[in-house]
């Protein structure tokens, strides 16, 4: 099928939809988790996994695969919905989130064969994503690209600003760090809110070709990461402005909603949501691109194999 841009930005904003929709269904069913953060970051997931990316849904190790790292792990709901996106979960399989013999787990782990790195503690994402775009470039010397959400709240750990200077020194151009500046910590406003600007300046004096973005709109997001695959002698920084809970009524930008499900609020965000979808389901319709396969499985003395 050949959709046409417009199209493709119509079949984005209702997987985007559909991801917010999953990620509050998974976190009601378990009474627990963290929908709005989820909220905040369902376009950008919907651009990545069903355009941006490049993979074998059906093998997410394969080596030539492009890189995904979800820093902010507390996020996992809307990433396994967005791997029901590209065929590999159901969308029934998501409501086992967090239950005792699932492997659904409340952060991702490796356990899962589409998840290469564990991300329950926070600020370690860019470090690991850094390290896979190194060997990317100068061991596998492959063309897969890693792509990196680190949320705005872990973004003041120090550890996420050595990983900005290791990968500006090594000039990894292969990675993408992408900032969900989306206001709220865990219990109050982070230290900078929306000051974009201040993240901006900072990711450049990083050395980093820096992009802002509103995180909310998928043309802008199409174009920046477009803009990314051009930068060919630094990492780039997508810096997105986006609001906690984004597009449930009531809730979007409001303070005291992290880490819990929307209980009574939850059907009538839902009935919002869907609102918005097409009947038929459009799921589906957009698939994965492919990778360019110039990447074999390195096999190192000591390595522990994952799934």
């Amino acid at each position: 099928i050949c959709f046409t841009d417009m199209d493709k930005i119509a079949l984005l904003k209702e997987a985007a939809a559909r991801l917010r929709i999953n990620s509050i269904k998974a976190t009601e069913a378990s009474n627990s988790g963290h929908p709005t953060s989820c909220a905040s970051i369902a376009e950008v997931m919907a651009v990545l996994f069903l355009d941006e990316m490049k993979y074998f849904p059906q093998e997410p190790r394969h080596p030539s695969s492009d890189r995904f790292v979800l820093s902010k792990g507390h996020a996992a709901p809307v990433l396994y919905a967005a791997w029901a996106e590209a065929g590999v979960l159901s969308e029934s399989e998501l409501l086992n989130l967090r239950k005792i013999d699932s492997d659904l787990e409340g952060h991702p782990t490796p356990r899962l064969n589409f998840i290469d790195v564990a991300t329950g503690s926070l600020g370690q994402g860019l470090s690991n994503a850094a390290g896979m775009a190194y060997t990317g470039k100068n061991i596998d010397k492959a063309s897969y690209r890693v792509y990196c959400i680190i949320g705005d709240g872990e973004s003041a750990e120090g550890s996420i600003w050595e990983a900005m200077s290791f990968s500006s020194y090594y000039h990894l151009n292969n990675l993408v760090a992408i900032f969900d500046i989306n206001r709220l910590g865990q219990s109050q406003p982070t230290s900078l809110q929306h000051d974009i600007d201040c993240y901006k300046h900072r990711a450049e004096a990083f050395g980093w070709h820096t992009i802002v973005v509103d995180g909310q709109n998928i043309e802008e997001l199409l174009k920046a990461f477009a803009e990314a695959r051009t930068i060919k002698d630094k990492p780039v920084a997508l810096i997105m402005k986006t609001f906690k809970g984004a597009d449930f009524p009531g809730i979007s930008n409001e303070e005291n909603w992290h880490g819990k499900p929307l209980g009574a609020k939850s059907a009538e965000v839902i009935a919002y949501l869907q609102k918005k979808l097409s009947s038929p389901s459009t799921l589906g319709q957009l698939k994965p691109k492919a990778p360019v396969v110039d990447c074999q499985e390195t096999h190192l003395m000591g390595t522990i194999k994952l799934p």
